[in-house]
């Protein structure tokens, strides 16, 4: 390692004006013309640079020998590299130095160099040495090095000034097609800008040096970039780096437009095509599944998770018959009226279903996600980039390549991307000028993260399925025992899975309780006891860590209540607003549970996994939203769809309804069934 370091002027400058203004005074009184005042350069920098030296050597020095690490000071000026001699001994030295595992610390001896010189001093094969960034750019050629950082104030190039409006921070950066790229000033410390950096880069990067540029502030920026993280802005010369996240953005409303344009049994064509596809390919899905199956066990990932991953030919025939349900369903999704309004005398008022846009939609282990969200946008006219996870990248490649088939059909290929990595959504959770909806879809970890990442951009989604059922005192046992056993055991790593289950307390000292332990025991849940529970049973199951706990598995906790209003407040403390449901004869005391339960379902006498799309009718969900804003509960196709205004008029102006104006306003509501505006 070698370093190039600045900072021996500001240093010399700051310990000579400490020194100056502590002495000030003895200075007033025997000099009253003291030329140390005269302004505020009183400091020549090679003055101070020959002051700042030591100091600085003796800062990095006190850093590196905290890890028994040496150093060693080399002042070069521009000659030094001009004269082959002194070039030669130059690079011997520090060949010398590295052997002999000292770091040396590089800097221009800038108490002897002269002024910076122009570009047209440059000697062949030479940078000229103006500032760092370039002396940098210098060694690290002559050295042969495996890769040159240089550290920055700000994070990397960005496409315009960093800290102006719609400045986008670039990854990767190729110097031959960097049309468009606006530098702000010269850097906030030191003597060169980002623009300096660039240049210097660049002849680096076209000598066969690897270049980043990074915040010098970042934590463990270096290690990191050795580690392969992306860090800052690596720069490259290839001619086939992936498009940048922002045009696959862009692609992706490109494609909603596309789909908006064309019929609506187009888009049902293109959803009809990919349930055929699904159902032609289930060996290809299946031996692409395999291989997700096979290092996910390798890693040792959980039951639950493995069941989520897995596509069994049930999960993909209910897959294919949801598809073409929507499919069958999708010819007045956009584009429908809602409102019909008569204006005035010919005017006409009408609001419309439109697509919202381009979603971004993320989940975790469940690669059926993808054909279902896919269809959903595509029936909607939306664009869509898809994250899943790692975990099922095989599975979830195999099903990109057949909605990808599919939208050829129809030339609408953009309109569904996947996206690779984890930077990768970062980057487009700082697009809210192409990204216009996140879904995000696992687990709570995962929401809390994209809800603090996006920026500007809508989140829609929950964060946890922490469902209850309440069996109340006026149940019938056999159903309570049925709606128990499906609520849990049906598919326990789902998110409407029933995570825990209260009683009211007088059916605790009855058979029934008796025969529902033995039933979860038999499917072998593991119970664990609520606070209530675990005080009146002297050998009970262990106490529950805690009320709220999405298992995701074959455990629950069990809690008493002692009225069905206690039963509610426990649901609106330890719920998370996704689904709760009550089993009781009783129709008032149902009544008030449905009415009073804050959640997006509640339900009556049936299992918690009814809670989907699917089961709904909706065909396919995008996901489950606890929120209230905009779509709450399975996300299907009305969530996806915003609406527009549409006027029609004939040559109206606002003034034509003033108080003396020839038209007043009717606001009539239209029947929404007639055909055509008023003013054809």
């Amino acid at each position: 390692m070698v370093i190039v370091t600045s900072g021996a002027v500001a240093y010399g400058k700051q310990k000579l004006t400490q020194e100056f203004l502590m002495s000030q005074s003895m200075r007033q009184t025997l000099s009253p013309k003291d030329n140390y005042k005269e302004g505020n350069n009183w400091v020549t920098s090679r003055a101070a640079a020959a002051v700042g030296q030591s100091g600085l050597m003796a800062l990095y020095d006190a850093m590196f020998s905290q890890y028994g690490a040496k150093i060693a000071q080399v002042l070069v000026t521009k000659p030094d590299f001009c004269n082959e001699d002194v070039r030669q001994q130059l690079f011997s030295t520090l060949s010398d130095l590295m052997l002999l595992k000292i770091i040396p610390i590089i800097n221009t001896n800038d108490a002897v160099a002269p002024p910076p010189q122009t570009e047209n001093d440059d000697v062949p094969g030479i940078l000229n040495i103006k500032d760092n960034d370039c002396l940098a750019a210098e060694l690290a050629v002559e050295i042969g090095a495996d890769a040159l950082i240089m550290m920055s104030d700000v994070d990397g190039i960005y496409t315009g000034p960093p800290f102006s409006e719609g400045a986008r921070l670039l990854h990767t950066y190729n110097p031959n097609i960097s049309n468009g790229i606006k530098f702000g000033n010269k850097s906030r410390v030191g003597m060169g800008g980002m623009e300096s950096k660039v240049k210097s880069a660049t002849w680096a990067l076209e000598r066969g040096v690897s270049v980043v540029i990074c915040n010098g502030m970042e934590d463990k920026a270096i290690s990191g970039i050795i580690k392969g993280k992306r860090i800052g802005t690596f720069f490259t010369d290839a001619k086939d780096v992936e498009p940048s996240i922002e045009s696959v953005a862009i692609r992706a409303r490109e494609g909603s437009r596309t789909l908006l344009s064309l019929a609506p049994d187009k888009r049902a064509d293109i959803i009809f095509t990919l349930a055929d596809l699904l159902s032609k390919r289930q060996k290809d899905i299946s031996k692409a599944n395999k291989q997700d199956i096979e290092i996910a066990q390798l890693n040792g990932l959980s039951g639950p998770l493995l069941s989520r991953l897995a596509l069994t030919p049930n999960k993909v025939q209910s897959l294919v018959a949801g598809l073409r349900h929507m499919a069958a369903e999708s010819h007045e999704n956009v584009g429908r009226v809602l409102r019909k309004t008569k204006v005035a005398d010919g005017m006409e008022l009408n609001q419309i279903t439109v697509p919202i846009g381009v979603l971004l939609v993320i989940f975790e282990s469940r690669p059926d996600c993808l054909p279902q969200v896919a269809s959903l946008a595509i029936s909607t006219a939306n664009g869509l980039l898809l994250k899943g996870g790692k975990e099922a990248s095989h599975s979830n490649q195999c099903l990109m390549n057949l909605v990808s088939e599919a939208l050829d059909v129809h030339d609408a290929t953009s309109a569904v991307s996947l996206v690779s990595s984890r930077e990768q959504v970062s980057d487009l959770l700082q697009l809210n000028n192409y990204v216009d909806l996140v879904i995000p879809r696992g687990s709570k970890e995962l929401v809390q993260t994209i809800q603090c990442q996006s920026k500007g951009i809508p989140v829609l989604g929950h964060s946890e399925g922490i469902c209850h059922v309440y069996v109340d005192k006026d149940c019938d046992p056999s159903m309570a025992l049925k709606i128990v056993r499906d609520s849990k055991c049906d598919y326990p790593a789902a998110c409407n899975a029933m995570e825990t289950l209260l009683l009211h307390r007088s059916i605790v000292h009855t058979p029934f309780f008796e025969d529902l332990c033995n039933m979860l025991k038999s499917e072998k849940v593991e119970i664990y006891a609520g606070p209530k529970l675990s005080k009146i049973l002297t050998f009970g199951p262990p106490l529950a860590k805690s009320m709220k706990i999405e298992y995701g598995s074959l455990e629950c906790a069990i809690e008493i209540v002692d009225s069905f209003e206690e039963a509610v407040a426990h649901i609106h403390e330890y719920g998370s607003g996704h689904t709760d449901v009550i089993v009781t004869e009783n129709v008032t005391t149902a009544q008030q549970f449905l009415n009073t339960v804050d959640s997006a379902c509640v339900f009556h006498n049936c299992s918690s996994r009814f809670a989907d799309g699917y089961r709904f009718g909706l065909g396919a969900e995008v996901g489950i939203s606890t929120t209230r804003i905009h779509a709450r509960g399975p996300v299907g196709v009305e969530g996806l769809l915003t609406t527009k205004w549409m006027m029609f008029g004939t040559g109206n102006a606002v003034t034509d309804f003033n108080d003396n104006g020839t038209m007043k306003y009717v606001h009539e509501k239209l029947n929404i069934a007639s055909s055509g505006s008023s003013s054809s």
